[in-house]
């Protein structure tokens, strides 16, 4: 009989673990991040931003300054901010002193009350060939690093850059992934950097580029999460149902064939412009809607890429407005989820984290996320008063070889929930248990109980 209470305990550990908020299945989803970019004459304040970003429950985001309107008011908020070395910042970063001023100036006077998580030194500083400042980057991070150490404030801010696929000279296949010669040396010093630091490698990543490029060889459900039978990886026989994720991956295979490896990818910029000139092949309002919207859902489901499945991809949507200040084609001024009087210029399910958890009616991309605190400790609880009615059970002759799956061996003994109703406690229905059925009802009571 003690070898069987035993058992049964540790099988009661082992389910609350699985069921429980913050780990096993029904883990809480990482929030998503956003850019917010400002060139634009006609943004709301920063404090109505931030209002928004509170309504909708986002909690990461991205500036390309460090602005101190937007510093001061996101501090005492839950929202990690990381903040941008401005191009024309870097020569002067070569200098260590300037570097430290810069620090003293710009970052050190917010914290800890801003949630300041990441310093991205310089934005796509390599591209069309030009190598002018990317000559910069490696002193600049390094300067920069060593400043936040030597005031203190280094462990919650981690120094990267984030590069264009510019970088790349091969990406398909993914496992091809290779950068530019000519960058290569810088790469590695980068590369060695980031393993040093333990920061991530960001990338602007925009599979609408390559489909505007070749529209007709690249298929668009492919580049808009849509369902298609993708590509398969012939060096490596991983299968890419998405162009992002191919695009990822083949940024790890280039870290990779420099001798570097453990370095996470993540994602800096990704989105889809609503909007574009009539050369400008696939931009439109429905697409935009449909890559975001499926992007948000991967990101809620924690999904990672072929390459590394256990480990989400972190990325950063652009972007927040609508920027009628950009210059260049249309579509750079119409890459906003929303437009600058707050109104969404298309709903890829944004507005499900400001709905009522017990909303019915709310769209179900996010609305999973924001119910499951609630729902692991009703389960929680569930389990418990299960295993009081199994203890119960085995006193008045149940035997626990039955083969009997989980779910009518759960049934069999919820009437046992009124005995304790006597002591103040409440049943749990038999629709509670029948909704975790998919999940475990195909285990055998003699698997688990045994």
């Amino acid at each position: 009989m003690a070898t069987f209470f035993r058992r049964m305990a540790i099988r009661y550990i082992f389910l609350t673990l699985f069921f429980c908020e913050d780990i096993g299945f029904f883990a809480r989803v990482a929030s998503f991040g956003i850019n917010y970019g400002q060139v634009a004459n006609n943004l709301p304040s920063p404090d109505k931003v931030l209002e928004l970003f509170s309504n909708l429950k986002i909690t990461k985001t991205r500036i390309y300054d460090t602005n101190p309107e937007i510093l001061s008011v996101f501090a005492k908020s839950n929202v990690e901010v990381i903040v941008t070395v401005e191009n024309v910042m870097l020569s002067q970063l070569n200098d260590p002193e300037q570097a430290l001023q810069w620090v003293s100036g710009h970052i050190k006077p917010y914290l800890p009350d801003t949630k300041i998580t990441g310093i991205q030194v310089g934005n796509e500083l390599f591209t069309n060939g030009d190598t002018s400042l990317i000559q910069y980057l490696v002193p600049a991070v390094v300067n920069i690093h060593n400043a936040l150490v030597r005031l203190g404030i280094d462990s919650n801010i981690h120094v990267s850059t984030p590069s264009s696929l510019e970088v790349l000279q091969e990406s398909y296949p993914p496992s091809a992934g290779s950068f530019k010669s000519e960058i290569s040396g810088i790469m590695s010093q980068f590369l060695s950097f980031l393993k040093t630091t333990k920061a991530p490698f960001w990338i602007n990543a925009y599979p609408y580029f390559a489909y505007k490029d070749d529209p007709n060889r690249i298929p668009l459900d492919y580049v808009l999460f849509n369902p298609n039978e993708g590509m398969v990886d012939p060096n490596t026989n991983l299968h890419y149902d998405n162009m992002l994720y191919a695009q990822v991956d083949a940024v790890s295979f280039a870290i990779a064939r420099l001798g570097f490896s453990g370095i996470e990818v993540r994602v800096s910029e990704t989105g889809w412009p609503s909007k574009g000139d009539p050369n400008e092949t696939g931009a439109s309002l429905q697409n935009a809607e449909t890559y975001n919207r499926n992007l948000l859902r991967r990101q809620m489901a924690n999904e990672g890429t072929p390459l590394s499945p256990r480990m989400r991809l972190e990325a950063y949507f652009f972007a927040l407005f609508n920027e009628d200040m950009k210059t260049g084609a249309t579509s750079e001024r119409n890459y906003g989820l929303f437009q600058p009087d707050e109104t969404m210029t298309y709903n890829v399910g944004l507005a499900a984290f400001a709905a009522s958890s017990t909303s019915s009616t709310s769209i179900s991309l996010t609305s999973s996320a924001t119910k499951t605190k609630a729902a692991s400790k009703e389960f929680q609880s569930l389990f418990f008063w299960m295993f009081v009615c199994m203890l119960t059970s085995a006193f008045r002759g149940f035997k626990s070889g039955a083969t009997h799956t989980f779910l009518t061996m759960g049934q069999q003994n919820l009437h046992y929930g009124e005995e304790l109703n006597s002591i103040g406690r409440s049943t749990f229905t038999v629709a509670a248990l029948s909704s975790i059925y998919p999940t475990i009802s195909h285990i055998p009571a003699t698997s688990m109980w045994r």
